[in-house]
């Protein structure tokens, strides 16, 4: 169940069955008597409610019939007004949650953070206003302001536990860790006995990097519900990042006392699979279904399981089993009954089980997977064919088709042919941030700079929460030695709104370097080629640490990168760029 709901879509928008003032078309002539009769016999136009106006006028039903015009026609930044504006005077709930839902809708917080906030104020009770007001208020940054409305969500006895085990969900965005942690411990401090707010409290310390009080409240939570999976599954999460047979040792001590541990005894199942102990793993599966032997979802976990560790054989045993006893969604096993042939190279029996993939959230994954196996058997321009006859899809999906088709384009060198469909792609799809995050980086590489930083521009003005346009921009900055204050601002965006991607980290040490300071420079190449060494990253880092003068290190990071990625122009040129300067 979730507590936090998701912002409602364009077909969402729709006034609640139980409000007085939906609009029925049967009833379009007698709409500004019947909006005058309930106005005049409900509560909210009594004098207790201290409302700006008394009695309906000409005026508020022409606002608020334009309101729901505007929102029929789409103009939800206009209904929203309408709606806020009425709900200030009447102060009626209802009004103002109509606002709320149109201004989600418009994705426009200026909007929707003063109607949501109305919203709760005017229904203290009401859970979805006090869900949708700490949303709204945590995605525009405001965590201090998204605290009251949580502590009502909490306040309901029959939600508390799920709503404690959603918190960290919730928070997931805010990038300072240490907030959120005195946020959540704040939220959970009237409920000491409550195992969950005590799990949600260990959740928020692991990201605030905050060991000792985890552990603690990881024990406390077990300590209250003894056998409880959560609390052991992430005690035996941080022992095997620090030594993967402590983990394991973990898990097999928490299953001799609890038995029936089923996602304890596959944690322990993974974990065996990432240290290539596969005997020992399967004798995990084993056990797992001898109690679930016609569980189709426990057969499907233990195919997957068994897919991600390449033992095939044994994932297609389980995951088509878990189709034989009915599970519910096939269309998702189909599609890694696919990828598990198409991964041992037998390209007829991928391309069956991906065609027999229906409607639904799997389809177009399939039609890429399939398309990927043509490409390489028959030719990109048949794989570009089959993809362009593809029916039914929406625009999103119908822009990542075009996407695809310029990676494959890329990949084959037929750059010009790859920049052409997206610069034409683009005039369909103005307002996909991911369509035109490609053509910008496609602009780049054709040297049209102005198309590349306007495009970019573009998509952080439509999605600012997008980390990649922010860091692809500052680093094209930094990389031409131009605009570095800028760059390195765009750059630190980035860096907030995704503080653990190793690409950000290689660009912030990059413009560190174009700026002269070569220590904090080093340090985030460090970190970056810590978590992914790639070959950008290792020629950057390698051209750092020879300006520091560390010529050893930077050759040793070089040739092994070189060797692992011979054909990187990027790692090449570097090499002959220090070797030059000998």
């Amino acid at each position: 169940m979730t507590l936090f709901i998701n912002s409602p879509t364009n077909q969402e928008f729709s006034m609640p069955q139980t409000s007085r003032f939906t609009l029925k078309p049967t009833a379009k002539r007698r709409t500004a008597l019947a909006l005058c009769l309930a106005l005049l016999t409900t509560p909210a136009w009594s004098a207790s409610s201290s409302p700006t106006i008394t009695t309906p006028t000409a005026e508020f039903v022409y606002k608020y019939l334009l309101g729901e015009v505007a929102a029929q026609r789409g103009e939800f930044v206009l209904a929203g007004q309408l709606f806020l504006d009425l709900a200030k005077q009447t102060r009626d709930p209802l009004l103002a949650e109509r606002a709320t839902q149109a201004a989600t809708i418009a994705r426009t917080p200026q909007l929707a953070l003063p109607s949501a906030e109305l919203w709760s104020e005017l229904a203290p009770d009401s859970i979805p206003a006090a869900q949708t007001a700490s949303q709204l208020f945590i995605a525009n940054g405001n965590l201090k302001k998204a605290i009251p409305q949580i502590q009502k969500v909490l306040a309901n006895d029959n939600i508390r536990p799920n709503a404690f085990m959603e918190l960290n969900s919730l928070m997931m965005r805010v990038t300072d860790k240490t907030s959120v942690l005195e946020a959540i411990q704040q939220l959970a401090k009237p409920y000491p006995k409550l195992p969950e707010a005590h799990f949600a409290v260990s959740q928020a310390a692991y990201f605030a990097h905050n060991e000792s009080l985890m552990v603690a409240e990881l024990k406390e939570a077990s300590k209250l519900r003894p056998g409880w999976e959560p609390p052991a599954q992430i005690r035996g999460q941080m022992l095997s990042e620090q030594d993967p047979q402590k983990g394991i040792a973990f898990y097999r001590d928490f299953l001799n006392s609890y038995p029936e541990a089923d996602q304890i005894r596959l944690a322990l199942a993974r974990a065996l699979l990432v240290q290539k102990n596969t005997t020992d793993a399967k004798v995990e599966f084993s056990k797992l279904l001898e109690r679930h032997k016609n569980n189709p979802e426990m057969n499907v976990i233990v195919g997957l399981l068994a897919l991600d560790a390449k033992e095939y054989s044994f994932a297609d045993r389980y995951l088509e089993h878990g189709l034989e006893v009915g599970f519910k969604e096939p269309n998702k096993v189909y599609f890694n009954l696919g990828r598990s042939a198409a991964e041992q190279k037998d390209d007829a029996r991928a391309l069956q089980w991906f065609d027999k993939i229906g409607e639904g959230e799997q389809f177009l994954a399939g039609r890429l997977a399939s398309a990927g196996i043509i490409a390489r058997r028959d030719g990109i321009d048949a794989a570009i064919t089959m993809l362009d006859n593809v029916d039914g899809l929406t625009p999103e999906q119908q822009a990542l088709v075009v996407q695809n088709e310029a990676l494959m384009l890329n990949q084959a060198k037929r750059t010009d042919e790859a920049y052409t469909l997206l610069e034409k792609a683009v005039q369909s799809f103005p307002e996909s941030p991911e369509l035109l995050y490609d053509y910008a980086l496609n602009a780049e590489r054709k040297g049209k700079f102005d198309i590349m930083e306007e495009t970019l521009s573009k998509v952080i003005k439509i999605k600012p929460d997008m980390a990649a346009a922010y860091n692809a921009l500052g680093y094209s900055y930094a990389d031409r030695n131009i605009k570095l204050m800028e760059a390195k601002s765009l750059i630190e965006t980035a860096t907030k709104l995704s503080p653990e991607d190793h690409y950000i980290m290689d660009s912030l040490g990059w413009v560190y370097y174009r700026l002269g300071d070569l220590g904090h420079a080093t340090e985030e190449l460090r970190r970056a080629y810590t978590i992914q060494q790639d070959p950008e990253i290792a020629a950057h880092l390698a051209e750092v640490l020879w300006k520091q003068g560390q010529r050893d290190e930077a050759q040793k990071i070089l040739d092994q990168a070189l060797s692992a990625n011979p054909d990187n122009e990027v790692l090449v040129a570097t090499a002959q760029k220090l070797k030059s300067a000998l």
